[in-house]
């Protein structure tokens, strides 16, 4: 990419009133994105969805040099810049009408990669929807999924979502509502600072832009957009993890929901979402598994002779002698006869399975492997 069309790539952006789908449609419609900063007034004009102000705004716009402060703060901060027609741009964010023109990236992976889900939720999450977050991401990890975490940086679900894959050593985007000269909150800078060695930092905001309540709602559609699916951790009736989800569903993506119990305040957005068919429930790992049709790549695992049963904990032993005294049990029968919570037997199933001991059948049922 030469210095000069970057100045035009960047410089269509900044043009007033042209958006992203406007500014697709003046680069088809004219051939060339340099032809469209020389473009005469009155075939501006002709075009389709322009009118008189717009083209005026086009032909006398000024934005150039703006265009070339930019380029210098891109170059000293070594920011790569992604335009919609080159050919590592996103494959999954072309796809959506209204993805950014071009977008700003601080980072060191591959955007194109096979497995991608962005992850959100409230800014006010419960520790239940902390862990949740955790599990989902242990679980995705530990059956070699390693998909690329997308998230916004944001208090709650978000930074959540960030540490765990960071702890994981999954890669992992954080798509902020601002330029790269700052990071907002302040709080995440140095989350932000491990993003970068592990993923990256993207943005279709100017270096100079400052955080804003509309840049957040804007940059939704980028989150929804480079993911192949969006769950929802928890939310209530209102916030930005649902605008993300709608965007994903008008995007023909994948939207899943944490269910909550109905008096939870950041339950009442996820079981609206699943109630009115906008999100699929979801309870764990498998759920995304079957809806999405990622086969685990869990190792063979060699036969478990029964003398190592006695190295499993007592928790574990004691659900090991309910399969064997039945059989066959639900995850529900398993927790009512343990006397054990759910959060605590679902890790214990899933070790237990890991090891080769316990596996799953269909409607959650489980059973010794023989």
């Amino acid at each position: 990419m030469t210095e000069n069309s970057l100045l035009y790539k960047i410089g269509i952006s900044l043009i007033p009133g042209v958006g992203s789908i406007t500014a697709k449609k003046l680069i088809e419609h004219i051939g060339s994105i340099e032809g469209v900063f020389h473009e005469k007034e009155k075939n501006l004009q002709k075009l389709s969805g322009i009118g008189t102000s717009l083209a005026k705004n086009i032909a006398t716009q000024d934005v150039l040099k703006r265009a070339e402060q930019e380029i210098r703060f891109l170059e000293k901060n070594r920011i790569c810049s992604y335009f919609y027609l080159d050919p590592d741009y996103p494959d999954r964010l072309k796809q959506c009408p209204d993805a950014p023109v071009i977008f700003y990236f601080l980072g060191n992976i591959e955007l194109n990669q096979s497995k991608v889900l962005s992850i959100v939720g409230t800014r006010s999450a419960t520790q239940r929807g902390k862990e949740l977050c955790q599990q989902l991401i242990d679980d995705l990890t530990d059956r070699d999924h390693n998909p690329l975490i997308v998230s916004g940086l944001a208090y709650g679900i978000d930074i959540c979502a960030h540490k765990a894959a960071l702890k994981r050593e999954l890669n992992t985007i954080a798509v902020l509502g601002h330029g790269l000269s700052t990071i907002y909150p302040s709080l995440h800078k140095s989350i932000a600072r491990d993003i970068t060695k592990q993923g990256g930092l993207l943005t279709d905001f100017l270096s100079d832009e400052k955080p804003d309540r509309n840049n957040f709602v804007k940059r939704n559609r980028i989150i929804a957009g480079l993911a192949d699916a969006t769950i929802v951790i928890e939310s209530g009736l209102t916030g930005g993890a649902l605008i993300t989800a709608d965007l994903a569903n008008s995007y023909n993506r994948d939207v899943f929901a944490f269910p909550g119990r109905i008096s939870d305040p950041f339950s009442t957005g996820c079981n609206r979402f699943i109630k009115t068919n906008r999100a699929a429930l979801i309870e764990g790992v498998r759920d995304l598994e079957y809806i999405m049709g990622w086969e685990p790549e869990l190792k063979q695992k060699n036969p478990v002779q029964k003398e190592l049963f006695k190295t499993l904990s007592p928790e574990q032993n004691s659900v090991v002698a309910l399969l064997k005294e039945h059989k066959q049990l639900t995850i529900d029968q398993i927790c009512t006869r343990s006397k054990l919570p759910v959060s605590k037997i679902s890790p214990i199933l899933l070790d237990l399975e890991f090891s080769g001991i316990v596996r799953s059948l269909p409607g959650q049922v489980y059973t010794l492997t023989d």
